[in-house]
């Protein structure tokens, strides 16, 4: 892409559709006059005398405990100086978009028309009342050294400059795993850092806590080497690392340097100097865009040396947003009054363990091309790892509470760590019964695609949470290969077993048994030996079928109608006429919707939809512990139409409240009046359901897989399976785009169910 185009592009993405990367919603809804009166006068005034009466209910009823301010004055702006606070304020919608995106923290950027240090820190402090953290953001040093002291001093609330702290965090993290990889100690190693100002100095100070050793360093700035008795160009921040030393230039310093921090400018670095660096040297060159020396010309000086970069196109970029999100997200989650030093190694500690984990799905799907496993080429882990608001947060809130400054401590760690990961996985809280259960009583689930890296990569985390026994059929060899690749801790025999499908010595069972299933529909028997040695689903199904696993997941590839005329002969239905049918869970932000069915009955017929219904209240009921709320679809709105369609589902639904009276049920009707109570009363006030319906019975297939389409692309709605009713063993049919979370949903779901079948059997 040339950098016009490039430019184009950009400028177009800030303009449109509407102007800036930021808007502000409403959380709670404001449809009607009960609502303003609550939103507003007179309502509100029970929230404000409550904090009134008690400072701390502002984190109850308020936004402030979610609510962080990005302040700059434009002085230091990345990579464009001193532009002004209006130029810098694209900067800082940026910063408030990963923050929404990585830790779902809600931001307000405040761009400060101020360059003295003590209007600034006046202007800041009064700012308290509104939020819960300050990131402070592109002020220049050294005043921005004073700024973030005296609002430390003086505010309650986190205050963290990100372009110190946040770098000096991420860095530690990798000089942490760097020193692991290469066997040294922080207590033994020679650390060299080039550059003085805001990061360097947070980088050196927090390395000190974690046990280098001042006399240990040499930090430099334009002048050389800070020494003791140096008098030109320094001040009291450069004072504190001023060692008694011979050593002038950066060529005397880096003799025997284990360790080079590159904060200044592109060229400080050269070859013959690396050269002259102890043994396996950590070079982090952290100038952008150009850093300190090219990772490819100290990697020829030095085939021994680990390289990082602040660039995203070479191993090990350090990058704050690993950090600034997480640590922000759990100091505003227990109430901390400020970001100390604990909460700062913690934080390091959290973010290098991390890349010592195998890789997640995300990440190795984001990052298709390179080879994610712990290592000099991997030393922190990539920012789109979802792990981390997991990890970073839970550790950054423990630290808080032993150091003793979280004001609202977090009791029940795991409640927390499940929080968290719903950030990410919205699907983790609504699934997390279902997850315990199967924990409690994990079924031997059969993957028919087990050489599937998808499938691999998402066994993992089943083996991880122990919602199943896994049985992946494959080849051996090929599973073990990808593992490998993959890199993930999975290991054959102790974490799952592997049914070789080429193995033709143990296949007789199974194709006599699969032919007299289907031998009077036209299969040979030559056929039927050749669909068990060629059709994962069809080894499967038989397995389920004879006992040797409990239920089975299948479809990563391929067609669902496929897969389900493979599995149909051999797992019977229990429903007479074999009938079957799909459920899906779609997580809105308004709470979970269910609907029925789109994927296995093409065009229902009138007693069709009545068992669909059925099935999905059961599932709605037992899997999830929720009263259904169902609404049969309709282009019909309560007798609007009355062709044939319409005239089914208003019949259906008839004949549904009839054979459940205790169970909320309605329709025909359109998806407006379903969803929205309000305008389903203006239609038909007697409805026989009350609020939002959230189960919707679609009147064919077509409907259902058009609404499902839709609902996910327009809400970015999580989906939760499709889940297949009606089989006597459960077996379940995935779609291909599915992600690794949805593959353990739908094992976790299988597993539960398989155990509520079984309970269910021995009453």
């Amino acid at each position: 892409m040339s950098d016009d185009s490039f430019k184009d592009s950009a400028l177009r993405y800030h303009a449109e559709p509407v102007p800036g990367k930021l808007a502000i919603r409403p959380t709670k809804p404001l449809a009607n006059n009960r609502d303003l009166s609550r939103a507003y006068s007179p309502g509100v005034a029970f929230a404000c005398e409550a904090i009134a009466e008690d400072p701390t209910e502002a984190a109850r009823l308020t936004a402030r405990g979610n609510l962080v301010a990005v302040v700059s004055n434009g002085t230091a702006v990345l990579g464009l100086g001193n532009i002004g606070p209006l130029a810098a304020k694209p900067v800082m919608e940026g910063k408030a978009v990963l923050f929404k995106k990585f830790a779902d923290l809600d931001v307000f950027d405040i761009e400060i028309n101020e360059t003295d240090v003590d209007k600034l820190v006046e202007i800041i402090a009064s700012l308290e009342p509104t939020f819960g953290g300050i990131n402070l953001e592109d002020i220049k040093a050294p005043e921005c050294f004073l700024v973030e002291r005296k609002l430390r001093d003086i505010m309650k609330i986190p205050v963290f400059h990100d372009d110190q702290h946040g770098t000096a965090i991420v860095a530690a993290a990798a000089v942490y795993n760097g020193l692991r990889i290469v066997n040294k100690s922080f207590e033994d190693i020679k650390l060299v850092a080039s550059g003085a100002g805001a990061a360097s100095i947070a980088c050196v100070e927090l390395l000190l806590t974690m046990g280098v050793k001042k006399e240990n360093v040499r930090m430099l700035d334009r002048n050389g080497v800070i020494y003791k008795g140096r008098t030109e160009g320094m001040n009291p921040w450069k004072e504190k690392f001023a060692v008694e030393t011979e050593d002038r230039t950066i060529r005397d310093a880096i003799v025997d340097a284990d360790l080079f921090l590159g904060l200044s400018g592109p060229g400080v670095l050269d070859a013959e100097m690396v050269k002259t660096m102890a043994r396996d040297p950590l070079i982090l060159a952290m100038s952008n865009p150009i850093p300190e020396i090219m990772p490819e010309l100290a990697r020829e000086a030095r085939p021994d040396a680990i390289l990082a970069t602040g660039r995203s196109d070479y191993p090990n970029q350090v990058n704050n947003v690993l950090c600034f999100p997480f640590i922000f997200r759990g100091a505003l989650d227990c109430g901390a009054t400020h970001i100390n030093d604990e909460m700062k190694r913690a934080c390091v500690r959290a973010i290098a363990d991390l890349a010592t984990r195998e890789i997640s799905e995300t990440v190795a799907k984001a990052y298709i091309d390179e080879d994610l496993k712990f290592g000099r080429e991997y030393l922190i882990p990539k920012p789109f790892d979802p792990r981390l608001i997991e990890e970073v947060p839970l550790a950054v809130v423990k630290a808080a509470m032993e150091s003793g400054v979280a004001t609202r401590p977090i009791e029940d760690l795991d409640a927390y760590r499940n929080k968290l990961s719903a950030y990410v996985n919205s699907s983790r809280l609504f699934m997390q019964p279902n997850i315990d259960l199967a924990k409690k009583h994990p079924a031997r689930i059969v993957y028919a695609e087990g050489e599937n890296d998808d499938v691999l990569l998402a066994m993992q985390a089943v083996v991880d949470e122990g919602v199943a026994k896994p049985i992946l059929i494959g080849r051996p060899q090929v599973i073990a290969e990808k593992i490998e690749r993959i890199g993930l801790r999975l290991e054959p025999g102790r974490d799952f077993k592997v049914f070789n499908s080429e193995e033709a010595d143990v296949h007789k069972r199974y194709w006599q048994f699969y032919h007299e299933h289907v031998g009077r529909s036209g299969v040979s028997v030559e056929a039927a030996k050749n669909a068990v040695h060629t059709n994962t689903t069809v080894l499967a199904a038989l397995m389920v079928a004879l006992g040797e696993a409990d239920g089975m997941v299948c479809g990563k590839v391929g067609r669902f109608d496929s897969h389900l005329r493979d599995i149909r002969p051999i797992i019977r239905s229990t429903k007479p006429g074999a009938r079957l049918s799909s459920i899906c869970v779609l997580l809105m932000d308004d709470g979970p919707l269910f609907l029925a069915d789109p994927f296995v009955n093409v065009d229902p017929t009138e007693n069709e939809i009545i068992e669909i219904a059925k099935d999905a209240v059961k599932f709605v009921q037992q899997s999830f512990d929720i009263e259904p709320v169902v609404a049969l679809l309709s282009h019909s709105n309560f007798g609007t139409y009355e062709d044939a369609s319409a005239l089914k589902m208003k019949s259906a639904a008839h004949r549904l409240r009839m054979e459940m009276p205790e169970v909320q049920i309605d329709g025909e009707m359109h998806s407006f009046s379903a969803l929205n109570p309000e305008l389903r009363a203006t239609v038909f006030e007697g409805a026989n359901i009350k609020g939002r319906a959230n189960v919707l019975i679609m009147p064919n297939m077509d409907a259902a897989s058009i609404a499902l389409g839709l609902l996910r692309s327009l809400t970015n709605a999580r989906l939760i399976g499709p889940f297949l009713n009606g089989l006597e063993k459960p077996a379940h049919i995935l779609i291909p785009s599915v992600s690794g979370r949805g593959i353990l949903n739908l094992t976790a779901l299988a597993s539960a169910d398989i155990y509520q079948r079984n309970q269910s059997s021995s009453v």
